[in-house]
């Protein structure tokens, strides 16, 4: 699982350096011990992104998401987030859950350009809920292309589901050369 991750951000990349006029001039290495690493630190809920790297005509970021059980709501909306300007790779790891995504978004509220998810995770994004979005179960080797502004969301979480998450950036507003501190020893 993990060298299919690895191998679909080396392709990526790869992609981007034939288009960048300044790409990296080496590649950039996330192992399985540096995923290991971050899952360890990673409170529940919340993405960690493990690298973001300038690629020249856009950012790249690779994090990594650990979300535990989840508390269903009664009336059956789900709750979750759609990014405006970022399509997301989902890579699921481990563990298994229902990901909805679509339909429409209910009480719909922009993130604050402060917060930690516009800037070092996602970028402009909305919360809410959704019903009626599509649901399907995810288990691991999983793989889920989400385009900008499509709602996604977990249910029926009964342990955990660990993904990678490979976001490409084309605005430039997550933070090139960020590492995730858990990394920097």
């Amino acid at each position: 699982m993990q060298k299919l991750a690895l191998s679909l951000f080396t392709l990526s990349a790869a992609i981007a350096f034939a288009q960048s006029s300044a790409p990296p001039k080496e590649a950039i290495d996330i192992t399985d011990a540096d995923v290991k690493e971050v899952l360890k630190h990673a409170p529940p809920a919340v993405d960690q992104q493990l690298k973001v790297v300038d690629i020249g005509k856009y950012n790249l970021a690779v994090g990594i998401v650990h979300r535990g059980p989840t508390k269903d709501r009664e009336d059956g909306a789900i709750p979750g987030i759609a990014h405006h300007q970022q399509t997301e790779t989902y890579i699921i790891v481990s563990g298994s859950g229902t990901l909805v995504t679509g339909g429409a978004m209910i009480g719909a509220k922009e993130i604050s350009k402060d917060s930690e998810a516009y800037k070092t995770l996602n970028g402009p994004s909305v919360t809410g809920t959704v019903k009626d979005g599509h649901s399907r179960v995810v288990n691991p080797g999983d793989i889920i292309i989400i385009p900008p502004d499509v709602f996604h969301g977990w249910t029926k979480i009964t342990d955990h589901v660990n993904y990678l998450s490979v976001r490409p950036d084309p605005d430039h507003v997550l933070p090139a050369g960020y590492i995730n501190p858990a990394l920097k020893k």
